[in-house]
């Protein structure tokens, strides 16, 4: 060993290779006068099934690259367990994901910054997501075209049934907005994805791959991290497992943990950082008494509003073997097709009543009438939306199950424990459902699959939501970002009262916000980074759209302003 009793020494040691993981690594090795390793549970990321864009349902259901997390059973799911799927890969879950690209609306971050996360304003976000991202469109004021995450919108929406959904939003009276991740995010228009010349762009592939060619940068893979090393309540390095052995590695600067909303709190709390009488109830000697460690957890949950569609033009054309060797060979040949394509190529975003500023149901649009993963699918053609309620006020906790590092945490999320967030899912199921019935949708529309015409009620309704609902896989807020006695990390991701540790991942995030996660989890990586390096911040005097009307009306179907670039 070398130095009293390291195995190695580098300036900052990471833990977790996913959104947050590879995008800080990149940067702090960027300049080459610093070391850096990155210690990743999971193996390589080369599989055809991660690949492959509308193959991610396949490696999110596989041990190998899922840590395979379930919840406990949720009382307002009528007792289910939910699987949560995390990336145990290079790239963590922005190997396994969606690939869908959704930054959130300005108000999530305006309301980070009331919610004591100074400095996490929407302009001072807004250049760290421009930094990260390729964008195909070419770049302005909203959108980056010289980082390293390729976005796109797949097959550009040729099947008719996108446009069709983006104009009955328009005729529903909720406006288009050319670009949901720019000025507005309110109203209908094109999804954006992470797809790179119709390869998933994960954050592998855009950031650790380029940056793994650097000589001070260093990457485990196959590496259980067991805890962080502490010297008084100052972060002197990790221990990790890999294999039969066990190593220690001391960081000279800092340990960032960006280990996920489930691994980040569980890898505090088995260093002895946490709330005391939980790690006393395991044997684990207290450090530091941080209450906050593992509470204020959230995820997005979501319906599936199905309807039948008329004509053969769907999707569900497309799940038989034989269609499905047709579009692999497409894919892998030629790199054209279906296959580039995660499907979800139309979107739109609402408020649910009237007094909300900001947007807060989502709806993914499909082509299609199929389990989001891949399970099960309607017998014969249908469309459907991917319904989600993003702002719940309902929060869970995760927990250490024991103090064994290789035990899952416990993880509760106490899904509708508060009554408004089953009234916002309910709300958005009749939106949906007025949607659907607009002129643009009436050469397809045909039944309503599900829930069905006979759930009506308040009470039909969330009988079917607490039987049907499945998460968005967007756990956040385990760590929280703040100043107050709840708080885990401060605006900086340092962990309160201990020195040399920060957190830098979505746990961190005060509230989740009102989009698929991957994007902001990323922009949190690209921020800490220059946090870490102790660099001027930078900020942004773009404007964002909120509707003048939005405290007497529900929706606006006002044109986008234009903003030059």
């Amino acid at each position: 060993m070398s130095e009293q009793g390291f195995d190695q020494t580098f300036d900052y040691v990471i833990v977790g290779a996913g959104s947050a993981g590879a995008a800080v690594a990149y940067r702090l090795s960027e300049s080459g006068e610093h070391t850096v390793q990155v210690l990743e549970f999971g193996g390589s990321d080369d599989s055809i099934f991660i690949k492959m864009p509308t193959a991610f349902s396949i490696p999110m259901n596989m041990k190998r690259y899922d840590w395979g997390f379930h919840s406990e059973q949720e009382p307002g799911l009528k007792g289910r367990s939910i699987h949560q799927a995390r990336g145990k890969v290079l790239g963590g879950s922005s190997s396994i994901n969606g690939l869908a690209y959704v930054r959130g609306c300005a108000g999530d971050f305006e309301e980070w910054a009331a919610l004591g996360a100074e400095g996490w304003s929407y302009q001072e976000v807004l250049p760290y997501f421009k930094r990260a991202e390729d964008c195909v469109y070419g770049g302005d004021v909203y959108r980056g075209d010289q980082g390293g995450l390729t976005t796109c919108n797949g097959n550009n929406m040729k099947n008719p049934l996108y446009r069709a959904f983006i104009k009955a939003g328009e005729q529903a009276g909720y406006g288009y907005t050319e670009d949901y991740n720019g000025y507005r995010q309110e109203g209908f228009g094109r999804m954006d994805m992470t797809v790179r010349d119709g390869v998933r762009c994960s954050t592998s592939l855009a950031y650790l791959k380029p940056a793994m060619t650097r000589p001070n940068l260093d990457v485990q893979t196959h590496a259980l991290t067991t805890r962080v090393l502490l010297e008084g309540r100052k972060a002197v390095g990790v221990e990790y497992r890999q294999g039969a052995n066990t190593f220690r590695v001391r960081a000279r600067k800092e340990v960032i943990l960006s280990a996920s909303s489930f691994n980040s709190p569980k890898l505090l709390m088995l260093s002895g950082i946490g709330p005391a009488a939980h790690l006393k109830e395991h044997g684990i000697e207290v450090v530091h008494d941080l209450p906050g460690v593992g509470r204020n957890l959230q995820d997005h949950l979501e319906v599936w509003v199905q309807q039948e569609c008329t004509r053969k033009i769907t999707l569900n054309s497309w799940l038989g073997p034989l269609a499905k060797a047709w579009i692999g060979a497409n894919w892998l040949f030629l790199k054209r097709g279906l296959g580039i394509s995660n499907q979800f190529e139309s979107n739109g975003y609402i408020r649910s009543r009237a007094g909300l500023k900001w947007p807060d149901i989502q709806f993914h649009f499909l082509a299609g009438a199929i389990a989001y993963d891949g399970s099960s699918a309607f017998k014969g053609h249908g469309f459907q939306v991917h319904l989600g309620a993003n702002k719940p006020k309902s929060r869970g906790w995760v927990k250490l199950r024991s103090a064994d590092p290789a035990d899952p945490p416990e993880i509760v999320f106490n899904y509708f424990a508060e009554e408004e967030d089953k009234a916002a899912l309910r709300a958005g199921v009749r939106w949906t459902r007025e949607i659907f019935a607009q002129p643009a949708l009436d050469p397809y529309r045909g039944r309503e699959v599900s829930p069905g015409p006979e759930v009506r009620s308040d009470a039909q309704l969330d009988d079917w939501m607490a039987e049907t609902a499945e998460t968005a896989y967007h756990p956040a807020g385990s760590c929280r970002m703040g100043t107050d006695d709840m708080a885990v990390v401060d605006p900086r991701c340092r962990v309160h009262g201990i020195e040399g540790l920060r957190v830098v991942d979505s746990s961190i995030m005060p509230t989740v916000t009102n989009g698929n996660l991957n994007a902001p989890t990323i922009m949190i990586g690209e921020k800490a980074a220059d946090h870490i390096l102790g660099r001027d911040m930078l900020r942004s005097d773009a404007p964002s759209f909120a509707p003048d009307d939005w405290e007497q009306r529900q929706r606006t179907g006002a044109p986008e302003r234009v903003i030059d670039p």
